[in-house]
């Protein structure tokens, strides 16, 4: 019987440490430790969130509006509906889109919309608010270096390039590439600035690389506003694009064709645009019925 305490004693310091030993997470209801990803898919799912220059070949001012949009990302910033479009370039207050109910706290965020965005990265870039406009005048800005259509896909694409949605005749997102099939946008209302897979829906309508350096050719100002470009150098011909403003314009050549009448004005004149791939009557061009220096369209 004078061993019997020292057994006792054993079984219950056993049943002790039985109790106090850590159940696994699975039975105890507890969530598991965060494990940093160490295989090839968890470093790839972590890497589709990055917003960087993901692709080489771009031009330092294309890289630096890049970084610029990718900051306002990193800032968690909110898209708002007409953000970015304040006198000079930078976040804005928007307003309520009637067609969106998502839209109803953009007066109280400070953000951009797609347009405003690459208005805000490019003027980072180049320190001039040189795509200043919505998106439809980024897209066919003067300043086009070249243009993809969307039948060419991705592949001649280089970062900083501008990705646009829509129609010819109303262009309604545009977004800046970051190469890899990758994006950054101000999408939607109730949404933060983002990073996206490039989606090549039906609505994607091509891309166009900024030029940053000095403007070429010959560049004149529209007056107006609704103003149509037609397919052809006649007032029957289909409509193209309708400038929502004055609009600063490249003018290829000129020709004689349709006498037009308009505003109190007559003119058989009609210009070139290239970068429209479309004609305007010459009385909606700021200058002369006739432009200076513009030369004779030979085809």
């Amino acid at each position: 019987m004078r061993h019997r305490p020292g057994l006792i004693g054993t079984l219950l310091a056993v049943l002790a440490f039985s109790l106090w030993a850590p159940l696994p997470a699975a039975a105890s209801g507890a969530p598991p430790l965060a494990v940093a990803p160490t295989t090839g898919a968890a470093r790839a799912a972590a890497a589709e969130n990055i917003c960087a220059v993901l692709a080489p070949g771009a031009s330092a001012d294309a890289e630096r509006a890049v970084a610029a949009a990718c900051a306002q990302v990193a800032a968690d910033v909110w898209y708002t509906w007409g953000g970015g479009h304040g006198p000079r370039p930078g976040p804005t207050y928007g307003k309520v889109d009637p067609d969106d109910p998502a839209s109803a706290h953009d007066p109280e965020r400070l953000g951009f919309d797609c347009s405003g965005l690459v208005r805000h990265a490019y003027a980072e870039a180049t320190g001039s608010d040189i795509l200043n406009g919505v998106a439809s005048a980024q897209y066919y800005t003067h300043r086009a270096a070249a243009r993809f259509t969307a039948d060419q896909g991705l592949t001649p694409l280089l970062p900083g390039d501008l990705l646009a949605w829509g129609t010819s005749q109303h262009l309604r997102h545009i977004a800046i590439y970051l190469g890899a099939g990758r994006m950054v946008e101000a999408r939607q209302s109730g949404t933060k600035l983002m990073v996206s897979d490039v989606r090549m829906d039906g609505t994607y309508f091509g891309a166009v690389r900024v030029d940053t350096g000095p403007v070429t050719g010959h560049v004149f100002q529209t007056w107006g506003t609704g103003v149509w470009t037609k397919a052809q150098p006649s007032t029957k011909a289909a409509r193209v694009y309708a400038f929502p403003q004055p609009t600063t314009i490249r003018v290829g050549c000129q020709k004689h064709a349709e006498l037009v009448t308009a505003d109190g004005y007559t003119n058989d004149a009609w210009s070139y645009l290239p970068d429209y791939k479309a004609w305007v009557t010459n009385i909606y061009i700021q200058g002369p019925a006739w432009l200076d220096g513009v030369p004779v369209c030979t085809s």
